[in-house]
């Protein structure tokens, strides 16, 4: 029988494990443009691939965070909806942000919506943590 925390600790592996291939597919684009401009450590100074690397690396600095509140909103007993919640909100933001890096130069309406989204998934774990935890 599945518990309620189950159903919410799957929530948390659902949206972890796109989240991981998300990373993925940024880190092949990073290693496809490395190996076209030959460029073996860093952007080389070349635009689209400093973009690309940046597109990676904020991912990894916001879904690292949000993959580990998922996890622990899971555990102290938050409903399933409101983990897949953080989780739909980040996912869709770091990917909004990382395409506005990618295909866009200078300020986009992706990454605005990119860092929206992933702010609301982050304030709302946040929150979601800190209610659970002293109730």
């Amino acid at each position: 029988m599945t518990t309620p925390m189950m159903y919410a600790v799957q929530a948390a592996a659902l949206w972890s494990g796109l989240l991981i291939l998300l990373l993925l597919v940024l880190s092949g684009i990073v290693v496809s443009g490395r190996r076209k401009h030959m460029v073996s450590l860093g952007d080389g100074g070349i635009a689209d691939l400093a973009a690309a690397t940046r597109a990676f690396g904020n991912c990894a600095e916001y879904a690292a965070p949000g993959m580990i509140a998922m996890l622990l909103l899971a555990a102290v007993g938050a409903p399933a909806w409101m983990v897949h919640g953080v989780g739909a909100t980040l996912f869709v933001g770091r990917s909004a942000h990382a395409l506005g890096l990618l295909f866009q130069t200078g300020p986009s309406l992706g990454r605005v919506i990119g860092m929206l989204l992933t702010w609301v998934a982050l304030l709302t774990a946040a929150v979601g943590l800190i209610a659970f935890a002293v109730v």
